[in-house]
């Protein structure tokens, strides 16, 4: 049976297991017998896959306004740090909820129900999210994946003989951050057709935000080895980071919102790239990763 503690269940589906903690509902493994997918969380970077919630990026001056009141409001909201409550554990399948709280409100003052529903199958992991507008006005808000994966995936092969191939050629701009915010000006694309070569000097400006995604999936890979495809439903732009000063880990992240433009400084609901989800109403965002080996 599955493992149990308050802190963290493991899945187990085939030869694939996956465990999942309590804490930020974050995914911290994901095994094909002995590949471990998932980066560690080493001294480089202490998460493995947070969740961004009720922003993705950075908010000028890390503040939210909202009706004449400034809130703060910290890089990637502040669900990664807030322990989610277990809903559902069995052998395939959990779920994690987190609701608004006097604490979250002090924050973000709206009413949210947000819920992380993991699935392990044979071939791979289903991550949903469901964020629900309990209260009684517009909920504004933005949501993203962050999950680090080992870059190398296979011990002793170059990070340059990696790649990411995306579902369709990705010709669009590209965006790029100054201090956390989203520069005015976009970059020509660094993806090749639909190939994008890996290498610590794609990160040296930070993370490449596609925020004209073609593509609803991508394969991290190198010629022979693990190999993963990542695809997602309902998110509109996808991070791709690692850190500048190089580390063993790639990011792939899809995400519906991305950080406040420089230069914008208004009321929070007026931020491009939000959901605004009417009371009593829910969006579903999902993801999956699918891996085997070459």
């Amino acid at each position: 049976m599955s493992a149990m503690s308050d802190d963290t269940h493991t899945l187990r589906s085939g030869g694939l297991t996956t465990t999942i903690k309590a804490h930020g509902a974050e995914l911290c493994s994901l095994k094909d017998g002995t590949t471990e997918f998932v980066w560690q969380a080493g001294p480089e970077w202490l998460r493995h896959a947070p969740l961004l919630f009720p922003i993705v990026g950075r908010l000028a001056r890390d503040e939210l306004r909202h009706r004449g009141k400034t809130y703060r409001m910290t890089q990637h909201g502040f669900t990664r740090d807030n322990r989610f409550a277990w809903t559902e554990r069995g052998e395939h399948r959990c779920t994690l909820v987190l609701e608004d709280s006097e604490t979250t409100r002090a924050l973000y003052p709206f009413a949210f129900r947000l819920a992380a529903i993991y699935t392990l199958d044979d071939a791979g992991l289903d991550l949903t999210l469901v964020i629900a507008n309990t209260g009684k006005e517009t909920l504004p808000a933005s949501i993203g994946g962050h999950p680090a994966f080992n870059w190398p995936l296979q011990p002793g092969l170059a990070k340059e003989s990696y790649s990411l191939t995306f579902a369709s050629a990705e010709s669009s701009p590209v965006r790029r951050l100054d201090g956390g915010l989203l520069r005015a000006a976009t970059e020509p694309s660094p993806v090749k057709g639909a190939v994008l070569s890996l290498s610590e000097a794609l990160f040296t400006d930070d993370a490449v935000i596609f925020d004209r995604i073609a593509s609803n999936a991508v394969r991290y890979a190198a010629p022979t080895g693990p190999w993963l495809k990542m695809s997602w439903r309902g998110f509109r732009e996808l991070g791709v980071w690692s850190k500048p000063s190089g580390a063993p880990f790639l990011c792939i992240e899809p995400w519906h919102g991305y950080a406040s433009p420089a230069g914008f400084d208004g009321e929070f609901s007026d931020k491009p790239g939000l959901m605004h989800i009417a009371p009593g109403t829910e969006e579903r965002l999902s993801f999956r990763i699918e891996v085997g080996s070459s």
